[in-house]
């Protein structure tokens, strides 16, 4: 994978973009398909103290997680990254797509506000490195940085 090309791509596909949706499904459509093996990715976020399904590439998916529930939950609760080898060892975890075996999930945070997470799933077992989780958290810097960090609001 060549890191600092995809992130130069990240960046030119949303830094003149001030719509959060629009850049949000690009992210979305950009991420399914530089990252091999992964059968979901997306966002959920922040509305009134839980996580609401945002743009995202995959099958149909849960709509509402509560903050601090499944591994967007708790990524979202704790404000760090998540990596799940096994989901089915991650207690609370919630099956919206059978198939998913491993996940990953990144809170995206601005000054220090959660604003969502980025939440990635594979129907591989152990599928997410640390090389993955440090690409994942530069994309999430430009998301928050690009994206949320402008002020922007309109959806």
């Amino acid at each position: 994978m060549n890191t600092q090309l995809f992130l130069q791509q990240a960046y030119e596909l949303v830094k003149d973009e001030e719509n959060i949706t629009a850049n949000l499904a690009n992210m979305s459509a950009f991420l399914n398909e530089i990252i091999p093996d992964i059968n979901w990715v997306g966002f959920y976020l922040v509305d009134n103290h839980e996580l609401i399904l945002g743009p995202f590439q995959g099958k149909v998916a849960c709509l509402r997680i509560p903050i601090g529930q499944g591994v967007c939950g708790k990524a979202a609760l704790l404000h760090q990254t998540i990596c799940v080898a096994d989901v089915h060892q991650f207690s609370g975890h919630i099956a919206c797509d059978s198939r998913s075996k491993s996940e990953i999930v990144i809170p995206i945070i601005v000054q220090s506000e959660l604003m969502g997470v980025l939440d990635i799933d594979s129907p591989y077992f152990n599928r997410f490195t640390l090389n993955d989780q440090d690409f994942l958290e530069k994309i999430v810097e430009i998301i928050a940085e690009y994206i949320f960090k402008k002020g922007q609001r309109s959806q």
